[in-house]
């Protein structure tokens, strides 16, 4: 694994120790690592993609299934109760207004429940459209390109914990008391957790699928961090700095101060190597 990569993974053992649940963590991880690894089938794992589509069309259908019934069951009290009133016996109007109020959100479950089926049903298709034929490398199935996302994802992110200019330019992405920081974390301790241990591990199309979208929320939130760290240093109309005069001026200072800082270790080795050939003066 690159080192950048490794040190993004485990600097999440640091909040979970403010939680209190560092060696909760820690154990987790260690007895899922020590698992003995199970490679899955090549072509289970050229599939996979596909399969986790067939298993959200399913849930989908599914919710759609419960969405009627919940309909039908909303339809039967609000009948039951305008019946009650049309033969003249005490409704409380509360009642009535509440059984209404289940029917209409019951059949907005419905049209969300048949749009989300639709969706579904396309996903399998692209799914299907883009499976990798038969005897294509590892590289190119879906996990491995699911868990390259991941990364990229991650070393993005990694750039504002280790550059200088960067996080003296764009402070609030080091700053997990930003709620949009706070939020990208968050997703990232749930899209780690549910990282499988290699790209040819034996996963199931359940656990692809939420992992999958682990990786839409992670980069989803990241997405947004970022433009909002940026949205606050954002150049003005006038083109003469940022929004705020400071931002790009911060980022001049820090690469200066960086680059003060190797030139001084520079010439402080320089004068040591050549201190080094002298011999002292000797006093009186």
């Amino acid at each position: 694994m690159e080192p950048l990569l490794l040190l993004a993974q485990w600097w999440w053992v640091a909040p979970t120790a403010v939680a209190g649940g560092a060696a909760t963590w820690v154990g987790l991880r260690a007895n899922r690592r020590l698992k003995p690894h199970r490679a899955m089938p090549r072509g289970a794992a050229r599939r996979l993609e596909l399969d986790a589509a067939l298993h959200d069309l399913q849930e989908a259908r599914d919710a759609a299934v419960r969405g009627r019934a919940e309909v039908q069951a909303a339809q039967a009290d609000l009948l039951r109760l305008q019946a009650d009133q049309t033969r003249a016996q005490s409704v409380v109007p509360a009642a009535l207004a509440g059984a209404k109020r289940r029917l209409q959100v019951a059949q907005r479950e419905v049209k969300a429940s048949a749009a989300d089926v639709r969706a579904r049903r396309a996903a399998v298709k692209a799914a299907r459209s883009t499976m990798p034929p038969a005897g294509s490398a590892r590289e190119f199935h879906p996990l491995t390109r699911l868990m390259h996302e991941h990364d990229a994802v991650l070393v993005r992110w990694m750039a504002y914990e280790t550059d200088p200019a960067l996080a003296i330019a764009y402070p609030s992405m080091s700053d997990v008391r930003n709620p949009a920081l706070s939020a990208f974390l968050q997703a990232q301790s749930q899209a780690q957790w549910l990282r499988p241990s290699a790209p040819d591990a034996r996963t199931t199309p359940s656990a692809y699928a939420a992992y999958r979208d682990a990786v839409r929320r992670l980069r989803q939130t990241f997405d947004t961090a970022e433009q909002e760290a940026r949205g606050r240093t954002r150049p003005s109309a006038a083109g003469t700095g940022d929004a705020d005069g400071r931002g790009e001026a911060w980022g001049d200072v820090a690469k200066d101060i960086w680059d003060g800082a190797s030139r001084t270790a520079e010439a402080v080795a320089r004068a040591a190597a050549a201190w080094g050939g002298r011999r002292p003066d000797k006093r009186p």
